[in-house]
C-alpha cells in the first residue's frame, strides 16, 4: 500500500527561503510541490522520506533564485489490485458506496461489486442518500424478521482493491459533476470476509455457539 519512490527533480528555490540551510530549504520546497499530490502511475505523495543528493545551486541571469538538481525519496500511497484494505464509510447512495482512509477519499464500491443480493433503502427527504442492505439467505429469509446485514457506517469496512486508475484531466467539466479526482480506487466487498467487520465477527460468534 505504501512505497518508497526515488525521484530526480530540478528545483528552483525562491529568494525568500535562501536564508535557510540548503537541505532544509529544499525539503520545505519539495513538500510544497509534492505532498498531497497525485503523480500518475506512481500514487499519492504522503511524505518526503529523505534527500539522497543535491547538485547545482546555479543562479541564472535575471533570476534571484537558485536552481538545484535533487534526488530524493517519497513515501507514496499506491494500493495494488487484490490488496485488502480497511476504510470508513463516507457516503452511501443509489450508485454504491464511497469510502475514506482519512487521507484519501476517492474509493468507490459500485453496485455490481456489493454482496449479492443487496438493496438500497433511501432515507426520506434526502437527495439520493440512504443505506445498503445485504439480504443474506434465500428470498423467504429476506422477508422474515431475521437480522439484516446493514452498511450504515457504524463500523470499519474491509474491501478488496479491484482497480486503480489515473483519469486524464478533463478540458471541461459540467457544473453539477463531482470534483475531479486524479486517482480513483474501485473496490469490491462481494467476497467472504469483506464488508463491515462486524458481519464476520457475528458469524464467528454464531459458529462458536454451535
Amino acid at each position: 500500500m505504501f512505497y518508497l519512490s526515488l525521484i530526480e527533480h530540478t528545483l528552483r528555490l525562491p529568494p525568500h527561503i535562501l536564508h535557510l540551510p540548503v537541505d532544509e530549504a529544499i525539503k520545505s520546497e519539495l513538500e510544497t510541490l509534492f505532498l498531497d499530490k497525485v503523480i500518475a502511475k506512481l500514487g499519492l505523495c504522503i511524505s518526503v522520506y529523505d534527500i539522497r543528493s543535491i547538485k547545482g545551486g546555479f543562479i541564472f541571469p535575471g533570476d534571484g533564485a537558485s536552481t538545484y538538481t535533487v534526488e530524493f525519496r517519497l513515501i507514496v500511497f499506491r494500493p495494488f489490485v487484490g490488496e485488502i484494505i480497511v476504510a470508513k464509510l463516507k457516503e452511501s447512495d443509489a450508485s454504491g458506496l464511497r469510502l475514506s482512509l482519512g487521507f484519501f477519499d476517492d474509493i468507490y464500491i459500485p453496485v455490481h461489486l456489493l454482496p449479492t443480493p443487496s438493496r438500497f433503502e433511501a432515507i426520506p427527504n434526502t437527495r439520493n442518500q440512504g443505506r445498503w442492505i445485504w439480504d443474506f439467505g434465500d428470498a423467504e429469509e429476506a422477508q422474515s424478521e431475521e437480522p439484516r446485514f446493514v452498511i450504515d457506517g457504524s463500523d470499519p469496512i474491509k474491501f478488496r482493491v479491484d482497480s486503480v486508475i489515473y483519469p486524464s484531466i478533463p478540458l471541461e467539466q459540467p457544473e453539477d459533476s463531482k470534483p475531479f479526482a486524479p486517482m480513483v480506487i474501485t473496490g469490491t466487498i462481494n467476497y467472504d470476509g469483506l464488508g463491515p467487520v462486524s458481519w464476520w465477527e457475528e458469524a464467528e460468534m454464531i459458529q462458536e455457539d454451535e
